[in-house]
Formats: structure tokens, sequence, C-alpha cells
């Protein structure tokens, strides 16, 4: 058989297009997105730290701007103020709240000793308020090492605290601790949109942080110390943008040399997902907001995975509508192969991670989710909202 008599030299290159970029996907996903298991990578690369230096183990404040939060903090500050660990301060700012969050945190600083209260007026006209609120944090902040939830977020464990500081007793200059958070999982397709895109971002944010190449963090699970926040004045480069309070800050503080990831179930935070399709916009376009202002060649790296992803889909597609069988089966069979690796580079790292997994799911979010992303990256940029 002759390969010429079946396959055109035009169909042979698509052909030979597709495979290349089929190799650069299933290298991304083994490279950057498959969890080693009870994953904590430091600067050096070197994984796993004794658990059990307790006496290396730095004290820590505990951070968490809440507006509004009176419904949340009730069930969960107390998951914050009993964790097991040995020296830790927990900070809550009050982020100019008009429902009960002051009464809520009168009611444990009463409880907890270790519990300090402080407060954003609601008089205070700022683009974001929650940079003014965790900076309030940083600054009353008595420890060095300092540590960032959100009010609808609770510990996944009694131990996140340790886990997390795991992350400063590698070999090397850490002075950022990248964590995972998880969404609770719920009914409806909108939360396992959530769960697919959760699930993908923190692979990849904390897989090319494990690869020296870190571009952003989210500040419900987020370590950093407080000399490297003040020695690069805050959030000073960033009062003009409402967002950006964890991922563009990372973004500009954290490098190959300075960063630690820690990926195990005891290190996950768990959030309160959005509940509906129009909240779910709004937080995403505000994040998506600030991704102009990452570093160019965070930029670069972040385009190239969804541009090589539409690519596949686009020569695949130019593959099955050639009409040739043969064609048509090798378009088949490299589809397959990917999704195969896919899901179960995502069924492993969920179950190593401790994250939900999605399961199927993937093969649906894998082609919608980016068209859902440029959409709303195609409409027009909301207004600045002053709170």
């Amino acid at each position: 058989m002759i390969w010429s008599d079946y396959i055109s030299e035009t169909e042979t290159y698509l052909l030979g297009a597709a495979g290349i970029i089929l190799l650069y996907q299933l290298w991304f996903h083994l490279r950057y997105m498959l969890v080693k298991k009870k994953l904590v990578t430091g600067p050096s690369g070197k994984k796993n730290a004794p658990s059990d230096a307790t006496e290396s183990l730095p004290g820590v404040s505990v951070i968490v701007s809440a507006r509004n939060e009176a419904e949340n903090l009730r069930p969960y500050l107390c998951q914050l103020l009993e964790q097991d660990y040995p020296e830790y301060e927990v900070i809550v700012v009050n982020d100019g709240s008009e429902d009960d969050t002051q009464a809520v945190l009168d009611e444990y600083a009463a409880r907890y000793p270790r519990l300090k209260t402080s407060f954003v007026p609601r008089e205070a006209i700022l683009l974001s308020s929650k940079k003014m609120a965790l900076t309030l944090g940083v600054k009353a902040a008595r420890y060095e090492h300092l540590l960032f939830t959100d009010a609808d977020c609770c510990p996944g464990s009694p131990h996140w605290i340790r886990e997390m500081m795991r992350g400063y007793l590698q070999p090397g200059q850490t002075e950022v601790v990248l964590g995972a958070g998880a969404y609770f999982k719920e009914k409806g397709v909108l939360n396992r949109l959530i769960q697919y895109e959760t699930l993908f971002t923190s692979l990849q944010y904390t897989g090319m942080a494990a690869a020296h190449r870190p571009y952003m963090g989210v500040g419900r699970n987020l370590s950093y110390k407080k000399s490297l926040f003040l020695r690069h004045n805050g959030f000073a480069h960033m009062t003009s943008i409402q967002a950006g309070d964890d991922d563009l800050l990372v973004n500009h503080l954290a490098n190959g040399r300075n960063t630690a990831v820690v990926r195990t179930p005891e290190s996950l935070t768990w959030s309160v997902p959005k509940q509906s399709w129009e909240t779910w916009y709004h937080q995403r376009k505000r994040h998506l907001s600030v991704s102009p202002l990452y570093r160019t060649g965070s930029k670069v790296m972040l385009c190239t995975e969804p541009l090589s992803r539409a690519v596949f889909y686009g020569l695949l597609a130019a593959l099955l509508c050639t009409g040739n069988p043969y064609l048509q089966a090798v378009a088949a069979g490299l589809y397959v192969l990917r999704l195969i690796v896919q899901t179960s580079v995502f069924s492993t790292s969920a179950r190593r991670t401790g994250m939900p997994s999605i399961g199927l799911d993937i093969a649906v979010w894998d082609i919608v989710y980016p068209l859902i992303t440029l959409w709303i990256l195609m409409l027009p940029r909301e207004k600045n909202t002053y709170w």
C-alpha cells in the first residue's frame, strides 16, 4: 500500500500538524498538570520536607478580609481559630460591612484570645477596599509569615496551617507559598463548570510554579512573607484596579527562586461556590480584567495552551471534513488518545490533591470553557465600582 494513494499531500500536512499539536498538548498535561503524590516543592525543586519538624515551624498571622460575611464567619471562623499549630494568630478585617459581621467578630474575640480584629470605615471611598483591608491586616500582623484566606472559606483539615508552612521548610529562600482552593460540590450545570474551571486553573498555576514558572495564586489559600510585601510596597502598583489582590500580586512578587507549592488534601481550603450565572460572570470578568497586567512571559505562557487547543480541534475538524475514511479514523483516534490522557491526568491529580473529580465532563468543558472565556473577554469592560 502506497501512502499517497490514500492521502493527498495537503491531507498529510494536516495530519502531521495535528500530531505535533497533540504531542504538545500531551506534554503540557503530563509536565504541568500531573500531580506527584504529596507534592510539596520549593525553590530547590526538592520535595516532601519532613512534617514532624515542629521546632522549625514559624509563627503565622492568618489574615482574612470580611465584607458582609456574618453568615459565613459563624460556621467557618472557628475552624481557623482551632488549628493544630503551635503559634499563630488570626486577623479579620471588617471591610465596611453592613450586616452582623462586627457582632460575630466581637463574639468570637471574646472566646478566642488569638483573634484580632480591625476595620475599614464604611465611609472610605476606595476602588478596592479589600486591598486596604489586607494592607491593614499585614501591618497589624505580629509574625513575618502571613497566610491568607477568604471569609467564605474553611480549611480542609485542622493541619491546614501546618501543611502550608511546610513550603517554607524547603531548602532555598522561600518567600511565597502557593496553595490550592476548592469549591464545595453541588448540583447543577454551573457548579460543574466551576469544578472544571477550578481544577484546571489550580493544576495549571501550581504546576507552573512547581516547574519554577509561577504566575498567579488565589487569595483563598496563599502565603507570603511580610517583609516581601512591604519591600515591594504591597498593592501600591495596582491601586487603579479593583481586582488583583492575589493573582496580580503573586505575578509581581513571585519567581522561580522564591516560590514553593503545597498540593496535599490537608492543605486545601474549601469555598462556597457562586449560586447564579450572573454572579459567576461578574467574578470571572473581574479575574480576567487583570490578566493584561501580567508579565509578558506569563501572558505568552497562558495564551499558548488554549491557542494550541483551538488549533488541535480545528485540525481535527478539517480532517473529518475531508471525507477520507482513513483520515477520519485517525482523527478520531487522536481525539480519543488525548481525552484518555487528559482524563487520567485530571482524575489522578484530583485524587492526590483532594479536589473534586470532574470525570468525563472534561470532554464538554475542554471545548466550551475557552469559548465562554473568549466571549467574556470580548464584552465591554465594566465600569469600576467604588465601595
